[in-house]
């Protein structure tokens, strides 16, 4: 009888593959978006070195936001921001004159404490409401329009030696604690 010659499996080009591989891997970077993280622009100060700083207690304005996103403000509850902010723009323009509000607009700091439950929405409208207190501060300050002050271009000098008035006699000092359970 005749041997058989067993059968040699025929065999598999291994660049055809490599090349598929590649196209996949190619067509995967393409084809899939990465989602970008969004969060609030805030210009940080330079790292410096630990020092005590004494601050009057009369010079702070405390702001609370609880896990139930309530809002305290110099411990009265607060469930409308606009209130919030008038409550923040007469404490910092004070000057003085009330016992529990700030001596002056540069010696007034806006203390914005959180708990670890609160709202990202919640907190960003705080912040939003915060940063509009001050603009309309800075806007009376050089005697402007919220809405002409806040078009100012800071390219053209005329226009950013007002901001830079308006920044100098309003300065915006919020502290951001760390998140705690509340």
């Amino acid at each position: 009888m005749l041997k058989k010659k067993p059968k040699e499996a025929p065999e598999i080009n291994g660049g055809a593959m490599a090349d598929i591989a590649f196209l996949l891997l190619i067509f995967f970077l393409v084809a899939t978006t990465i989602a970008s993280d969004k969060g609030v622009t805030v210009m940080l100060p330079p790292k410096a070195e630990k020092t005590d700083v004494k601050v009057k207690e009369r010079n702070v304005f405390n702001i609370i936001i609880n896990s139930q996103d309530m809002i305290l403000a110099q411990e009265e509850q607060i469930n409308d921001l606009g209130h919030m902010r008038e409550m923040v723009k007469k404490f910092v323009l004070n000057q003085g004159k009330d016992s529990k509000s700030s001596e002056s607009p540069e010696k007034a700091i806006i203390s914005l404490k959180t708990d670890r439950g609160t709202s990202y929405d919640m907190y960003i409208s705080v912040v939003d409401e915060l940063k509009l207190a001050y603009a309309e501060m800075r806007a009376a300050a050089v005697g402007l329009p919220l809405e002409d002050f806040q078009n100012l271009d800071k390219d053209k000098p005329a226009q950013k030696e007002k901001l830079d008035k308006a920044k100098d006699l309003i300065p915006y000092k919020v502290s951001d604690a760390e998140p705690t359970e509340i």
